[in-house]
Parts: structure tokens; C-alpha cells; sequence
């Protein structure tokens, strides 16, 4: 059976309007945030409405040996949910459901929820969902478990995995298997519900989460703190993590600070070699004691202005200043977007070598960091039109991922592989670990439908 005939199958097979081969609707599921010129064009887009609709979609490709690339809201800032030619796109944007037990404080979503959905009606509730991506607004839940998504709270409340007590997974073959539940506590069998989160696709496709939800966050206090430099402020994250444990530690780099200040005047200081946005939660008076160290942490490295405030409309200014920096590089070029990260001690040293690596291939990389857990993004700007500009990023892309390998860390912290970083995966985990990361997707996906062409 030719590919166009399978298709006509899955149509016939699902309710009317839940497959399209519409070609214009189709461009809309080829591309994520990363607008990869080498996005392919899907067969067809799945927008399943449940998890049967997923089950049948997937014995359907692995009967017809078809690939399927998961997708959520689109996100993605790995190429993670790109469009592959020859597959079909099934995206889980219409399974949008969100239950608060607020009893066994958890939140029970479907992937095609948004963050900032399950943040609200946790709020509702009097209960908090922490995991915070930049893009919380606008992300799905079902992204967020993909990729095991961080964000600007994970320095002291963690990351996606650190929430997700139970999943629903459809497997390759159409199998729905329900790993954990609302229990805290569950040690029964081999720990495959982690196995699932961070696994981009490659493994299964939840289509149900239950997630940790806990009470809601106390007041903040705030401090900002402006820098001669990227290393003095990268001196004083080090400094501030051997007396502090604050809520939220980013950073903003010279240009970082220009791009957001040409796209949306805050009057944030265009001079300052970087900002640092450190906040405390800590109960009571437990709070100013913390703010003292933050304030005393920066000074001593070098801090040439810090102020600490209790207005929460200040604060969120600063805090909005950070989220809208991947945006406000969208009208200087196009964005090759790095997500490297590092053991805290070593970011004065990746920060100095992204700067080197600018310099080097003559582009311009603005650099935002999650800075207390050395998670950054340098973003690689450059002109799409202009090969020897594509080349030239495409060249401070890999030196940065090599960079971070050679400091002792890491090609992501947070936004996945995808296809973007397929090629340096080996080169951080070694033929050994890679081995078994294929001997794990084997297991579970043999034909190897689940969104070909990614980190496995």
C-alpha cells in the first residue's frame, strides 16, 4: 500500500477532521521555534482528541512501518518537533484537560495543557506548580515532560521530573501502559516513569500526567544587580551558592540587555556588563537575613550597583525583562538557540568562552542563564540570507556544545537534543552510554516509528 492509501486508512479509521493532509495546514506543523530551514513536510497531521485516537494512530504507523513525530504547542527549541518527510505529525494540542485533587495535591493534565493553565487552576486551589519555563504561557505540559523542562524557579524547587508522580504512556505498538499515580511514595518495579521524562518522543507519547503540586510560593523580595562584566557577575552566582539557597538566579549578558531594551524600553541599563535578577522566598524574617547575603555576595564580586526591593510590580518587570529575551531577538536575524550547562563552578569559564567563540566566528551571541543551577542559552544571531553567516553560527553552535562537553557538562540542560544536537550527543555520553541509550529505544520502539531522525 502506497503512503497516500495508508493515509486514507488512518482518516477512515479516526472521526472526521482529526487528520488533515490539507498542505496548508501542514505548514503549520512543520517548523517549531527553531524555524530549521531542514524541516520536512509530514504526510499528515493527527490532532488526536484522546488517548484511543493515539493508540490507533500508532498501531496504525507501526502496521505501515510509517514514522510519527510527537508534537505539543510547537516550542521546541531543539528541532525536537520538527517535520520530517514521509512521517505523520500527532500532536496532542486538543487534549487540553487539567483536574486539581486538591486533597492528594496533585494536578491531573493532559499533554496539550499549557503551564500557565496548570499554574492557575493549581492557584485556585491555594497550590503552586513550579516548574517556570520562560515560555510557560505558551508551552504544553506534554513539551514540558518531553524535554524535562526546568525554568526560572528549578535552582531551588526543580525541574519537570521533579513534579511528575504518574504518566500514561502509549507505546510504539499502541500498548497504553499507567506507570505511578498520586502517591508520593512508589518504589514497586524498575523506575520507568523517569525513564519516559526527558525522552523527547523516542520512547512513547503520554497522553495523562499527574503532577506534584505544592503550596503556593511565599512573598518574594528581589534583588538586581548590575556587573562591569559577564565574569564578575558569573563570580558572584559562585559566591552567592555557598550562602544562599535563593529562589531564582538569572542572568543577562550586555547584548542580552540591548536586545531587550530595543524591543521593549524598560530602562534597564544598556551600559551594565550583565545584570543579575536574584530573588528569596524564605519564610519570615528568614527572608531579609537572605537578601543581606544576596546584596553582601554581589558586592564583594564586584557588583557596580544593587538594589533589593519588596514591590512585586518592580520585580515582575525584571522578571519580564529576562522571560521576553528569546523573542526580542527575533527582529535582529535568525536565532540558532544553545541550551549548555555546566557545574556552577565552571560558568565564569563557559561564559569567557562563549564570549571568545563570538569573537572568533564574528557573530553576535546575547546569553540569558538560569545561572544558579550554570544553565545558559547563549543564542547564536545571525543572517539566513547570508551562507557565510549560517556557516559561521553553524560553527559557534558546535563550539559551544564542545565548550561545555570539555568544562564537564552538558549539550542540554533543558530543551532536548532534538535534531539540532544530534550529532554531539555521542561525543558527551561516549559510544558506551550511547550503546545503551539505542538498546533502551530498541526495546521499546524496534521499528523505530517514534519521531525518527532524533537524538536515538
Amino acid at each position: 500500500m502506497d503512503a497516500a492509501a495508508a493515509v486514507a486508512e488512518l482518516a477512515e479509521a479516526l472521526p472526521q477532521g482529526v487528520v488533515t493532509t490539507d498542505p496548508a495546514a501542514l505548514e503549520k506543523y512543520r517548523h517549531d521555534w527553531t524555524h530549521d530551514a531542514s524541516a520536512g513536510t509530514p504526510l499528515a497531521a493527527v490532532r488526536a482528541e484522546d488517548a484511543s485516537q493515539v493508540q490507533a494512530t500508532l498501531r496504525w504507523a507501526t502496521r505501515h512501518h510509517i514514522g510519527v513525530v510527537p508534537r505539543g504547542a510547537g516550542t521546541s527549541l531543539s528541532g525536537g518537533s520538527m517535520g520530517v518527510d514521509g512521517t505523520v505529525v500527532l500532536s496532542l494540542e486538543r487534549m487540553r484537560a487539567v483536574e486539581i485533587d486538591s486533597a492528594a495535591r496533585v494536578a491531573v493534565v493532559e499533554p496539550g495543557a499549557l503551564n500557565v493553565e496548570v499554574k492557575n487552576a493549581a492557584a485556585a486551589e491555594g497550590l503552586w506548580y513550579p516548574p517556570d519555563p520562560s515560555s510557560f504561557e505558551i508551552c504544553s505540559i506534554g513539551g514540558n515532560i518531553a524535554t524535562n523542562a526546568g525554568g526560572l524557579c528549578c535552582v531551588k524547587y526543580g525541574v519537570t521530573t521533579d513534579y511528575v508522580l504518574g504518566l500514561d504512556v502509549v507505546l510504539a505498538d499502541g500498548t497504553l501502559v499507567t506507570l505511578g499515580g498520586k502517591r508520593v511514595k512508589d518504589v514497586a518495579g524498575l523506575s520507568l516513569l523517569k525513564l519516559f521524562v526527558g525522552s523527547e518522543g523516542t520512547l512513547g507519547i503520554v497522553t495523562r500526567a499527574v503532577l506534584r503540586l505544592v503550596p503556593a510560593q511565599a512573598p518574594r523580595s528581589t534583588v538586581v544587580a548590575l556587573f562591569p562584566s559577564v565574569a564578575d557577575a558569573a563570580a558572584a552566582v559562585v559566591e552567592l551558592g555557598r550562602t544562599v539557597r535563593a529562589s531564582m538566579v538569572e542572568l543577562m549578558d550586555r547584548a542580552s540587555i540591548n536586545a531587550v531594551e530595543d524591543f521593549r524600553p524598560m530602562g534597564l541599563d544598556r551600559d551594565a556588563g550583565a545584570l543579575l535578577l536574584v530573588q528569596s522566598d524564605a519564610p519570615g524574617p528568614s527572608r531579609a537575613e537572605e537578601v543581606e547575603a544576596i546584596v553582601a555576595a554581589c558586592e564583594v564580586s564586584g557588583a557596580k550597583e544593587v538594589v533589593a526591593t519588596d514591590d512585586p510590580d518592580e520585580a515582575e518587570m525584571f522578571v519580564q525583562a529576562r522571560r521576553v529575551h528569546f523573542t526580542a531577538l527575533e527582529p535582529r536575524g535568525a536565532v540558532l538557540p544553545e541550551d549548555v550547562g555546566v557545574p556552577v563552578p565552571q560558568l565564569p569559564a563557559l561564559l569567557a568562552e562563549v564570549e571568545a567563540i563570538a569573537q572568533r566566528h564574528g557573530v553576535e551571541i546575547p546569553v540569558v542563564a538560569h545561572a544558579g543551577d550554570g544553565n545558559t542559552h547563549p543564542a547564536i544571531v545571525y543572517d539566513a540570507a547570508d551562507p557565510d553567516s549560517e556557516r559561521r553560527a553553524r560553527l559557534a553552535f558546535d563550539d559551544i556544545m564542545h565548550a561545555a562537553i570539555d568544562l564537564g557538562g552538558t549539550i542540554t540542560g533543558e530543551h532536548g537534543v532534538g535534531r539540532l544536537k544530534a550529532s554531539c550527543l555521542e561525543d558527551q555520553l561516549g559510544p558506551e552510554v550511547m550503546a545503551l541509550n539505542r538498546r533502551v529505544k530498541a526495546a521499546l520502539d524496534p521499528d523505530g516509528i517514534l519521531n525518527p531522525g532524533s537524538f536515538v
